[in-house]
């Protein structure tokens, strides 16, 4: 059970996982993409239907409609990986060996939907993933391993995602393997410890100028690449994919500009200047924010 490309890897993982079968897999319905509005087939349908897998794509899970397909499809065991759906207890307790979850952070931290996101945006230096039994509540489930790894200088959520999808597939194979052979450990979570990464919204994506200019930037990389972090500079609304920063002590109020040159555009923040490296503005291309300047230049 899995939708975007973070849950495809797992699946491509599974495939070549010697002994095991995948019976079926279930996916969130095609959403339409684009002016158009064409439908667009979930990845991890696309690889499932290169596999002649079954696909399901129930709308709704409560009913007794999928209860019944997972009957029919009889699996030993459910992985579950970036589905994007809650499941319903009858189906996570119909499976022999239970119905397994990988989780893109080191649990209890991040339970929610967009727990590789709120890691950058937080600037935790270390994340990973997390291998569990679901429970029925979220993410609440009982742990069976996890692998940790280091977020990069620099990394965005998107970077990271792609790293953590292949860690996550790695640790799955793993833990499949040891339900397999009976040496799978089951761990309580400490619920005290617990915090929570609900979904991004482009409401979040506005710069805050008043914070310091480190959280600046792990702003900047946990909204790339959706929904891209936005601010407001002389009129103009941006979007901002890169920005460096300088320590020191406020030279302006926040937010105010205080450079304009090949470097890119300097802005005070509560502890120096961070400055706008790359950025788009409406209409245009993404592009170095020296290059804006060419055309377009802005006084401090």
């Amino acid at each position: 059970m899995g939708t975007p490309e973070f849950a495809a890897s797992s699946l491509s993982a599974l495939y070549a996982l010697e002994g095991v079968e995948v019976v079926g897999a279930f996916t969130q319905p095609d959403k339409p993409v684009g002016r158009k509005q064409i439908l667009e087939k979930p990845p991890v349908k696309l690889l499932a239907e290169e596999h002649g897998t079954p696909v399901f794509q129930p709308r709704k899970l409560r009913d007794g409609t999928a209860l019944d397909i997972v009957r029919e499809l009889d699996p030993e065991l459910i992985a579950v990986v970036a589905y994007g759906r809650l499941i319903p207890d009858d189906i996570l307790n119909y499976p022999k060996y239970g119905t397994i979850n990988i989780h893109g952070s080191l649990l209890p931290k991040y339970r929610g939907a967009a727990p590789i996101q709120w890691s950058v945006i937080n600037g935790e230096k270390e994340t990973g993933v997390t291998a569990m039994y679901l429970a029925t509540e979220m993410d609440a489930g009982d742990i069976i391993a996890m692998k940790k790894t280091e977020i990069l200088e620099g990394e965005t959520s998107g970077a990271l995602f792609i790293r953590l999808a292949e860690l996550g597939a790695e640790l799955l194979c793993e833990t499949v393997r040891s339900i397999e052979n009976g040496t799978a450990e089951r761990t309580p979570q400490d619920h005290t410890l617990a915090t929570y990464a609900p979904p991004l919204t482009k409401e979040l994506a506005g710069i805050n100028w008043n914070m310091e200019g480190r959280r600046i930037l792990s702003h900047i990389r946990g909204m790339d690449p959706w929904p891209i972090a936005t601010t407001e500079l002389a009129g103009v609304k941006f979007r901002v994919f890169d920005a460096s920063f300088e320590p020191g002590k406020p030279v302006a109020e926040a937010g105010s500009i205080v450079s304009a040159d090949k470097r890119g555009i300097g802005v005070a923040c509560a502890d120096g200047i961070v400055t706008v490296t790359e950025l788009q503005a409406p209409g245009g291309k993404r592009m170095k924010a020296a290059d804006y300047l060419r055309g377009h230049p802005i006084c401090p």
